[in-house]
């Protein structure tokens, strides 16, 4: 694209960046002196390159941080890298190196291509959780959480690969298979450590009403995860037996359909049950093919579910009816009690498995007298309605019902009115090289023991070999896992589980707040200052956990007594919720699907930068659609970025070359400017940069149009800045000003300018002059046609003829054709 036509953006962005660097243009420091805004995205995992998903995130929010800055906020606008994790292992085995050598090399790739963007961090506060001097103090959270009993082990079953002796998350278990190397995954029981995330879960969910600048979407998915249910615990008795089986349902006005009932194949009551009878080989058999099943695929509403009676029967306490027992692979222990009473006539997923098995139904609530039995349905009815088949209950709506029947069912003692919640404690064991070593020593005669203070870090030996295979190189480490004991100086053994990189991600954002402090995680005064984070930008992939856990480790920080500030309105900090705006950006897409390597659809950032420069790709992409919607990627519409670029840069050019005649400003170029600067004001503060940018390009037509002034000029640049900050910062300068464009002060608009005068609207009829009126700004084209027709004159040139035609030219001009 070179040509002397187009502006010199390579020279003119290597030029400006190199200025931001050298005056620390972005530095953000304590200051009384300014209102503060705390503005960060959610911050990458170093992968290499940057893609189009990054560009898109983080323009969104330079946007807004250089906005705010020329409002004249104290901005804080960090950057770092989310560094530990899986992939870069992966990456190393491939490639034959070592984790933190890859790691160190990505992000330098990224941080190059960030400082290509020109977004405005301040990169004297870079933190890598990678860093020694991060993750220690991720030990230091660790050990205060398990003085407190909020961090403990358990057994715990995880995906396992065999053959590479390793765990695997969810997400790694593909088709069923390691997907490494593909081997059948098995479900194992390893002693693991958790966080105990449900001490909070109470303020967790009330505080999401405090949100009231997120996504209504985001709280109803966290609130959905978090789960609070109100119901009946029914105790289902064994045949034969006295033993309880205990079931959990917010639906206990269906427990007289009840038919049948499922255990979790993982349930210890299942192999008990099943001990001598006939069908104890099939119900073992299944247990040992579910055990290699992963949990996302058997809690898929998309996959078939499967089961086996187990020989067993339970005995309904609310009519003695004996019902059989079955294990399922839907059920998973961890969730409710391991069990589920099944309604088939009353819930969808049960009435397919009864239909699949043949089990008996039995119709319970009924929409209306012409219900169908229980035989002629196809699918399970879910609605109100009125109880039949209920025993003393029949007839009463089935809302009433269920209080009466919880009640009936406590006060007889056969259960009880529980709440029950969704949320589990948080898994952070990863049996894994890359992440923090989890502080905790075992000695033989002490026990568990945490490692002391003063002997944080806890660093990851450099010296291991990846190949894979074998579990983590940790436990083989010998230097690194024989270690003598804090208590007794004997000899012990180091934990070789690492944190989940969720840990890490928690509270970045709080150290971001003064990121060189060694005598704790944070400084308490800067997070008093800089805290809470004014906006919060990310995918909406993050909606439940990453969130969730950074809501968790503010509050358990707030309680430990290390962090204490105060909420958006001022009010005390016993509820702290660390981002009061969320916006959650839309995908990137080419070709209607989400940009991939493996579906060739991929546009590099790089290519766009070197053709177009990285103003015309941050235009584009904030130009393409909201932000909170997904953008189809379009080479066209980049060219049109372009040429906008190119037309304001021919603008200034044309009045510093002193082409444009220099006068004082007219009214209507006082209301284009003040229009332009309300709009594009008003957008920005919605994020709906899209129309903010319209309004910058219909200021640029006018002054085509009506000749360009210094005014119009100077307008257009300003407001342009945030979004081609290189380019701005250039023309700023030709047109005569210095100290940097993002220090002079964001334009404020003059409401009086903006207060239109009555138009003077002249009538015609039939193409002639018959009479004028005066119509006030936003009166309705419906008002205007009726004022018309109602004036004098005209009403004598019209009387009595049809009228054919009714032309409005708005504020100008009425055409009645008869």
């Amino acid at each position: 694209m070179a040509d002397e036509n187009f502006y010199p953006f390579t020279l003119i962005e290597s030029k400006w960046q190199k200025a931001w660097a050298d005056s620390a243009a972005f530095k953000a420091q304590h200051s009384k002196d300014k209102p503060k805004y705390y503005l960060l995205e959610m911050f990458p995992y170093p992968s290499g390159k940057i893609h189009m998903g990054h560009v898109r995130n983080y323009t969104i929010g330079d946007v807004a941080a250089r906005y705010k800055l020329m409002q004249g906020f104290n901005v804080l606008h960090p950057m770092g890298f989310d560094a530990f994790g899986q992939p870069a292992e992966n990456a190393a085995i491939k490639n034959k190196t070592h984790p933190a050598a890859w790691t160190h090399k990505c992000i330098d790739w990224m941080k190059t291509e960030l400082k290509r963007m020109g977004f405005s961090y301040d990169w004297d506060r870079e933190v890598s959780t990678c860093a020694a001097d991060y993750y220690k103090w991720n030990q230091w959270i660790f050990l205060k959480m398990f003085e407190k009993g909020l961090a403990y082990k358990k057994a715990s079953p995880v995906n396992w690969c065999p053959s590479c002796e390793t765990t695997l998350a969810n997400e790694e278990v593909v088709n069923g298979g390691c997907w490494r190397c593909h081997t059948a995954v098995e479900q194992k029981e390893l002693e693991q450590w958790f966080l105990k995330i449900t001490d909070y879960r109470e303020r967790l969910l009330e505080d999401l009403n405090k949100l009231m600048q997120w996504p209504q979407r985001v709280v109803a998915m966290q609130a959905n995860w978090i789960g609070r249910s109100q119901g009946v615990e029914i105790y289902f008795r064994l045949k034969g037996s006295e033993k309880i089986i205990p079931v959990f349902t917010t639906r206990v006005d269906t427990i007289f359909g009840a038919t049948y009932i499922v255990l979790a194949p993982e349930h210890p009551l299942v192999k008990e049950m099943i001990k001598g009878t006939s069908q104890g080989k099939a119900v073992l058999k299944f247990i040992d093919k579910v055990a290699k099943e992963s949990k996302v695929v058997r809690s898929s509403a998309d996959v078939k579910k499967e089961g086996v009676f187990t020989g067993a029967y339970a005995i309904n306490p609310v009519n003695n009816e004996e019902i059989p027992i079955w294990t399922a692979d839907y059920v998973l222990m961890e969730y409710g009690t391991g069990a589920i009473m099944a309604v088939p006539t009353h819930d969808q997923r049960d009435f397919l498995f009864a239909k699949e098995h043949k089990l008996p139904m039995r119709i319970v609530i009924q929409k209306s007298l012409s219900f169908p039995d229980a035989t002629q349905i196809s699918e399970a009815y879910e609605g109100d309605g009125i109880q039949v088949n209920s025993g003393q209950f029949d007839g009463l709506p089935n809302q009433e019902a269920k209080i009466k029947i919880a009640e009936w069912m406590e006060k007889s003692g056969i259960g009880k009115i529980e709440t029950h919640w969704r949320l589990r404690d948080w898994l952070i064991s990863r049996q894994r090289y890359w992440g923090t070593p989890i502080p905790i020593i075992y000695c033989k005669k002490c026990g568990t023991v945490p490692v002391a203070y003063e002997d944080l870090p806890v660093e990851l030996p450099q010296d291991v070999v990846f190949t894979g295979e074998g579990g983590s190189p940790l436990g083989k480490a010998d230097k690194f896992v024989n270690t003598n004991c804090p208590k007794c100086k004997g000899p012990a053994r180091r934990e070789t589980d690492t944190m989940a990189t969720f840990f890490d991600s928690s509270w970045y954002f709080l150290r971001f707040c003064s990121p060189k402090f060694d005598k704790a995680p944070f400084d308490k005064e800067e997070t008093k200052y800089w805290m809470p984070v004014d906006q919060y930008i990310g995918g909406i992939e993050h909606a439940i956990l990453h969130l969730l856990y950074s809501r968790f480790f503010t509050k358990f920080l707030t309680d430990f007594g290390i962090l204490n500030f105060s909420a958006e309105d001022g009010s005390a900090s016993g509820g702290n919720e660390p981002f009061v705006k969320l916006l959650t950006q839309g995908m990137v897409l080419k070709d209607g699907e989400v940009m991939s390597k493996s579906k060739g659809n991929v546009v590099d950032p790089d290519g766009i930068i070197k053709k177009y420069g990285a103003d015309t790709l941050r235009l584009y992409i904030l130009f393409a659609g909201p932000p909170q919607t997904e953008m189809e990627w379009s080479d066209k519409a980049i060219e049109g970025s372009f040429r906008f670029l190119n037309r304001v840069w021919r603008l200034v050019e044309k009045v510093t070359s002193h082409q444009s005649p220099v006068t004082s400003p007219g009214e209507e170029e006082k209301r284009q400017i003040h229009s332009a600067i309300k709009r594009v004001t008003d957008d920005i503060e919605r994020f709906n940069f899209n129309t903010a940018i319209s309004a910058i390009m219909e200021l640029v037509n006018y002054a085509y149009q009506a000749g360009p002034t210094k005014n119009v000029a100077e307008a257009a640049v300003l407001l342009l800045s945030p979004f081609a900050p290189h380019a701005c910062e250039e023309m700023w300068e030709l047109l005569g000003h210095s100290g940097g464009i993002s220090r002079s002060g964001w334009p404020k608009y003059d409401p009086q300018v903006l207060r239109q005068k009555e138009a003077l609207v002249i009538i015609q009829v039939n193409g002639r002059v018959r009479s004028k009126i005066n119509v006030a700004p936003g009166t309705s084209e419906a008002k205007v046609k009726e004022m018309a027709l109602a004036d004098g004159s005209v009403k004598k040139w019209i009387e009595g003829k049809p009228v054919k035609n009714f032309i409005i030219v708005p504020d100008k001009l009425i055409n009645i054709v008869v």
